[in-house]
Order: structure tokens, then C-alpha cells, then sequence
């Protein structure tokens, strides 16, 4: 299984120096044809999308989760309102580790 990001530079940054690779976007329109090319993977289990993007973009992400498989998560933005963030730990979670 393949886990992808989508997000801003400083989103995307900070999971490619773990190891996960990612799509940097600057609008949420082109994080969603990103999203929905991922989805079509069938490699790709998880695609984790920067929270400051899916705001506009929430009502087609519902739809795609609801007929693709591959799993897709908001999470916080860097510099989010949101307390500071461990993407690590928030990572393990999701995977169940």
C-alpha cells in the first residue's frame, strides 16, 4: 500500500522527509483532480490531504470516499490553528501501529 500527501509545499515538505511522497498544490480545485488521480491507483491506500484545502473542496472529497477504497484524511495544515501537530504520531494512528 502506497500513502500519498496533497497539500501546500510546507504539508507536503514535511511528510517527503519521512519517507511519504506527495503532490504539492496551491488551490483546492487542483488538490482535487490530484486526489481523484491517486484514488484511481489502485497501489495507493491512503491519501492525507492538508485540512486548509479540503474546506471548499469537503463535498466532492465525501463523495469520492464514498465510492473509491483508498482512504482519504484531512489533517491540520502547518501553522493551523490546530495545537502543533506531530504528523508521525498522527500517521501511526490512522495506519493502526
Amino acid at each position: 500500500m502506497k500513502i500519498f500527501t496533497v497539500g501546500s509545499k510546507s504539508f507536503v515538505t514535511s511528510f517527503q522527509l519521512a519517507g511519504v511522497p506527495g503532490k504539492i498544490t496551491d488551490t483546492p480545485q487542483k488538490a482535487l483532480e490530484e486526489i481523484k488521480t491517486l484514488t484511481d491507483d489502485e497501489e495507493v491506500g491512503l491519501v492525507l490531504v492538508s485540512d486548509d484545502i479540503t474546506e471548499e473542496i469537503n463535498d466532492q472529497l465525501t463523495a469520492l470516499r464514498a465510492e473509491k477504497s483508498t482512504l482519504v484524511f484531512a489533517l491540520p495544515a502547518a501553522g493551523s490553528e490546530k495545537s502543533e501537530v506531530d504528523y508521525r504520531v498522527m500517521l501511526k494512528k490512522i495506519l493502526g501501529v
